[in-house]
């Protein structure tokens, strides 16, 4: 990898001063924002897509509900697992951060002292897109747009070389997709459980829905029970 910490010709170096030089033409106080925003900001939006799509998955209800929210909760895990994938890659590999071999980068956020391949960022960001958008197209897409924008703001805080980020959507999107199988298999019926469960709520809205028997449930249906009490109500 220390050809790729080398400046010239490199199409990554380049890229990363070109985008880096952004921060140097820019207001102190929007510096300020994107420091935020890619170091905390983004990472807590992804979080909140997800609860919303949640949200919104537990309000509509259906019967895919239960394989709806098993995918929302792949999310998360997807992006944990990512995670841990890659601590033995950035041990491998052993790439320094690009301030660290090149002059002349505003760096944004001091205190980097691990590897810079690959992105942390970057790869929780688009594994959580991913996994969401498994389970929800609409919501996925705004998932992806924010991990693809989290990726420009790592290299424009001058932490991580382009690649850093692209090796981070590669590994996530891999560990989101292949393993999303598997995930579903476990999950679903264990959502499924739940939704079945005094517990159901968190799956399915259950606001106008009643209980039948022992597990069915059908909107505005009136057991025998139900009924037995109103005419002893009326006797």
């Amino acid at each position: 990898m220390a050809v790729l910490a080398e400046s010239g010709s490199n199409p990554d170096v380049d890229l990363l001063y070109d985008i880096n030089g952004l921060a140097k033409d820019a207001p102190h106080w929007f510096d300020r924002v994107m420091e935020f925003v890619g170091e905390y900001g983004l990472l807590v939006a992804m979080v909140l897509l997800v609860v919303c799509c949640w949200w919104s998955v537990r309000r509509r209800g259906g019967e895919d509900a239960a394989a709806s929210v098993a995918g929302l909760v792949w999310a998360p895990l997807a992006a944990s697992l990512a995670v841990l994938v890659n601590v033995p890659i950035r041990g491998f590999v052993e790439r320094p951060r690009p301030f660290r071999d090149h002059t002349g980068l505003d760096v944004l956020v001091s205190g980097k002292t691990d590897f810079s391949f690959v992105s942390d960022h970057a790869t929780i960001t688009m594994a959580m897109g991913v996994a969401l958008f498994v389970a929800n197209r609409r919501f996925g897409l705004v998932g992806i747009a924010l991990a693809l924008f989290e990726g420009f703001c790592r290299v424009y805080m001058g932490v991580h070389y382009p690649t850093d980020v692209i090796g981070g959507f590669a590994l996530g999107t891999a560990v989101a997709l292949l393993l999303s199988p598997v995930a579903m298999a476990l999950l679903t019926p264990v959502l499924k459980a739940v939704e079945a469960s005094r517990w159901g709520a968190w799956v399915v809205r259950s606001a106008g829905v009643r209980r039948v028997g022992r597990d069915a449930m059908i909107p505005g249906a009136r057991t025998e029970t139900s009924g037995t009490e109103e005419r002893d109500l009326a006797a």
